[in-house]
Parts: C-alpha cells; sequence; structure tokens
C-alpha cells in the first residue's frame, strides 16, 4: 500500500466549506476565502471522500506564503492501522499538501514562506527545504537562486504579512 491508495490532495475553489471546521480546532478563526485551497481527502473504505488535512496558498507575485496547515488528528485515528503506518512513513499529511502546493506554485516563484512555531510542523519543513530567515517563525524556502539583496527584500515582504 502507498499513500496515493487512500489520500488524494488536490486545490479546490472553495476552501473554506473543507478547511472550516479544522481552522477553527486549530486557530479559533475562519478559514480564509481568497485562493489557493489545498486539501488531502483521505478516501474511506465506503468510496467517500473526507477533508483530512489542510494548507493555504498565498499569492503575492514573486513570493508565496504557505499557511493555515491543519490536520484532523480524529480522523488520523480513525484510518486503519496500515494506513496510518503508510503515512508515519511517508511524512504525514502535511508534507503531502505542502508538496502539491510547491510542485504546482514553486515554478512561478522565488520563494515560498511559511510561519511555524509547531514542534511537530518544525519536523516537517526540513524535508521540504524550508530554512531559518533570522526572523522569529518565519521560514524560506528558495526556489531558485538569488542574490542575497533580493533574498534581503522578499524575507521584508514576507514578514509584512506575518502572521500568515
Amino acid at each position: 500500500m502507498n499513500i496515493d491508495d487512500f489520500i488524494h490532495v488536490t486545490e479546490v475553489d472553495q476552501g473554506p466549506p473543507f478547511a472550516e471546521p479544522l481552522f477553527q480546532r486549530n486557530y479559533k478563526t475562519s478559514a480564509p476565502d481568497f485562493p489557493h485551497h489545498v486539501v488531502a481527502f483521505w478516501k474511506r473504505e465506503d468510496g467517500s471522500f473526507v477533508p483530512a488535512s489542510y494548507v493555504h496558498f498565498t499569492d503575492c507575485g514573486d513570493i508565496f506564503l504557505a499557511g493555515g496547515a491543519a490536520t484532523d488528528g480524529d480522523l488520523l485515528r480513525t484510518m486503519s492501522q496500515e494506513q496510518r503506518a503508510v503515512l508515519a512513513g511517508y511524512g504525514g499529511l502535511m508534507l503531502a499538501t505542502l508538496r502539491y502546493g510547491f510542485e504546482r506554485w514553486a515554478p512561478r516563484c522565488d520563494a515560498i514562506f511559511t510561519c511555524c512555531g509547531d514542534a511537530r510542523a518544525l519536523q516537517t519543513t526540513p524535508k521540504l527545504g524550508f530554512a531559518e530567515t533570522g526572523i522569529e517563525y518565519l521560514l524560506v524556502h528558495w526556489t531558485r537562486e538569488i542574490s542575497a539583496r533580493r533574498q534581503r527584500e522578499l524575507v521584508a515582504k514576507a514578514r509584512s504579512f506575518m502572521p500568515f
């Protein structure tokens, strides 16, 4: 068994109908109502799909912001032991949603930024090449080689959106 047998990751046009319960539980606020919403759906035994994880990507032109990552831990516990083992071996659903966003939007920007202070999430971010910026909680993944001056400009731009 592999992750593709029971998890489908995709962008959805309307994020709040899929992400609102996860967002409310994790952030005590409403899910963003603007693009881009990435959802990992779990395919249950009956063939139905249930939102299991979510992350939001914000297009800021030369950078993207990845934020609002949330996974339904209660739902994960209802998966089979084999499915949970496959997810653990893969690196988790947050990794799956972030990878989807990277594949989709990294070619269009100079960097992807995220705000991260959660210990579990900090175990995932290095797997995607996120690095510290020198600003607390702000991490970056450079999608191409750019000058140090341009990097400083983009870090300042991302910082102006914090928290996201």
